[in-house]
């Protein structure tokens, strides 16, 4: 089961945007009033935004929406391109002031529209030959939608939908949409009491005990693979100046973003990112061409106002931690410092099961810094880094940053979602506006280039796609609460279930021995409940023949193994970080 990106395939973008054409359709047939202002494709399919006057479509008139789609897609109507003048556009469109402001915005010229049957759309296509192509659709859902996306206009009603070529692409996608469901961090999150988020404070996440569990070991871990990378660590203040701010650029072109406070009767802001204290400190000493390439880590909270209406769990919050750092390098240093972070991304993407792709960003077309030879030099370096680490790529065109281009790093988790974590930018910028200098080989002064780059991006957001990609069934190195050991009878092996809950702990194994007064079947099915990778039973032949009874987490069955055995297995699990439980 995958959740496909409808967006990343032509075909299936041309018959999910056909299917929006069909439903508004359908609509106009149920709803004769109804005008509408645009059905765009989605990454998860598409939506039609409409005006339906004093109408508030439920989740039964999706019923009613859809049968009327299949109907028209029974009766196979040509669905047929016309071009025609802004003159004709109009009066076509003269009922329908949504469509006549969408036609204001075209140049002059041909318009094209789109015909089938009895409906007609104003639409740049391309569409499937004939709607007979559209029977595999499903409505998902229904919401408000600001005209515009401004909240000073009219809220029109968005219906969204998804379309397949076979009724097994459809019915797949829905099985794995009804997975992603039972997998979402919010529904886990609270389940699993691994976060909470306050009214007091929205969009910044409060991490519980268990949670902060999760959170110190994925922080451990990053703090450990870098050290091995040489990589030296800091930690920037969270509240800097106004000038600070003016310097690096952020207070002209991100203060709408950015918490800002006095002090002192002087103007302060709390960091949405961490860059501008990486270059104090780098300014902080005096540098030479020996001391680069010079690799400088923060695992750095920063705050960003986000729109509530956007926050999301722990995808989108207000205040977060970026796995940060900055690595100043010489020109000619470009290539083999990418090939080591690109090895590093692999290292710790690995651990976790998450495939990735890479995305090169390349110059702009204008607004950017620098010569084109610089950034020909720099994309080629960020090329044959990727060549060099043996890793494939795909150029995004004019999409690099004003100060230089970047790779972004896709990740794919277990129904296929692509989440975009790591980045590696580099910039050509900051280092000259802070006056970031080195003495070159030759004794002259030179301006350092400086990489950019985080892995798992957000702490937070990390730990959100983690939770939805393992569904909360965490590999054993990682699960907040690894083992729960249950006697059969609480005082008759209570003896021995102490026993073997004190071996594991002496183990550094995070362990909870349940001798409470419940029937066995509540206390193991409570320990799946709460996705505690074994539940260790313990009954008279486990203490007559020194084992142990063991139910991984989400299985019914259980297997028996000696005691001493499976502390061995255990520890090895957990000293490999194996992505999932013991066979």
């Amino acid at each position: 089961m995958e959740l496909v990106n409808i967006l990343e395939d032509e075909h299936l973008s041309m018959l999910n945007h056909s299917a929006a054409h069909l439903m508004a359709q359908a609509v106009k047939h149920l709803y004769p009033q109804a005008k509408f202002w645009v059905g765009p494709v989605i990454a998860d399919g598409f939506y039609y935004d409409m005006d339906l006057g004093d109408v508030n479509l439920t989740d039964e008139d999706l019923v009613k929406i859809e049968k009327e789609m299949k109907k028209l897609a029974k009766d196979g109507k040509r669905i047929v391109r016309r071009e025609v003048s802004k003159e004709e556009a109009r009066e076509m469109f003269q009922d329908d002031p949504y469509k006549e402001d969408l036609i204001e915005g075209l140049e002059d010229g041909s318009i094209t529209v789109y015909s089938q049957g009895d409906f007609t759309d104003l639409c740049r296509g391309p569409h499937v030959e004939s709607v007979k192509q559209l029977k595999n659709v499903k409505l998902l859902k229904h919401s408000g939608a600001y005209w515009k996306g401004d909240k000073n206009n009219k809220v029109l009603q968005r219906v969204y939908g998804i379309a397949f070529d076979t009724k097994e692409d459809l019915d797949g996608y829905l099985e794995a949409l009804e997975e992603a469901k039972k997998r979402d961090h919010k529904k886990l999150g609270r389940e699993m009491n691994l976060f909470t988020i306050s009214e007091y404070a929205p969009g910044m996440p409060i991490f519980l005990p268990d949670g902060m569990i999760l959170r110190n070991l994925l922080e451990d871990f990053w703090y450990d693979v870098h050290a091995k990378a040489n990589y030296k660590f800091i930690k920037t203040p969270i509240i800097m100046s106004r000038e600070l701010w003016e310097r690096s650029g952020h207070w002209d072109h991100y203060q709408n973003n950015m918490y800002t406070t006095k002090v002192d009767d002087r103007d302060f802001a709390i960091k949405p990112m961490n860059c501008p204290g990486a270059l104090l400190v780098y300014n902080n000493d005096l540098h030479s061409y020996k001391d680069l390439p010079l690799r400088v880590g923060e695992l750095g909270q920063v705050h960003r106002h986000e729109a509530s209406g956007a926050l999301n769990g722990l995808f989108r919050v207000r205040t977060f931690t970026q796995d940060d750092a900055h690595i100043f390098v010489t020109p000619d240093q470009i290539e083999s410092e990418v090939k080591g972070v690109l090895t590093l991304i692999d290292k710790i993407y690995s651990v976790f099961g998450l495939p990735y792709t890479i995305e090169l960003s390349t110059r702009p077309e204008k607004d950017y810094i620098g010569t084109e030879e610089i950034w020909d030099r720099s994309e080629k370096a960020l090329a044959d880094a990727c060549h060099a680490a043996g890793k494939d790529y795909v150029v995004n065109p004019g999409d690099g940053a004003f100060y230089g281009p970047k790779l972004d790093i896709h990740i794919k988790d277990s129904l296929g979602r692509d989440w975009q974590c790591g980045t590696i930018q580099l910039d050509m910028n900051l280092p000259e506006r802070f006056n970031c200098t080195y003495v070159d080989q030759d004794g002259s002064k030179k301006t350092p280039l400086m990489l950019h780059r985080v892995v798992y991006g957000s702490i937070e957001r990390f730990i959100g796609i983690l939770i939805e990609h393992f569904a909360g069934h965490f590999p054993l190195w990682l699960a907040p609460r690894q083992f729960v050991v249950i006697p059969v009878h609480q005082e008759k092996h209570y003896e021995y279930a102490k026993k073997v809950a004190d071996q594991l702990e002496a183990l550094g194994m995070r362990v909870t021995l349940d001798d409470r007064n419940e029937k066995l079947g509540y206390r193991v099915r409570e320990a799946q409940i709460n996705k505690i990778p074994y539940q260790i039973v313990v009954g008279d032949r486990d203490i007559e023949n020194n084992t142990v009874t063991i139910r991984k987490s989400g299985s019914k069955d259980a297997q028996t193994l000696d005691l001493n055995v499976a502390l061995d297995k255990f520890k090895q699990e957990v000293d490999d970080k194996c992505l999932f439980v013991m066979d």
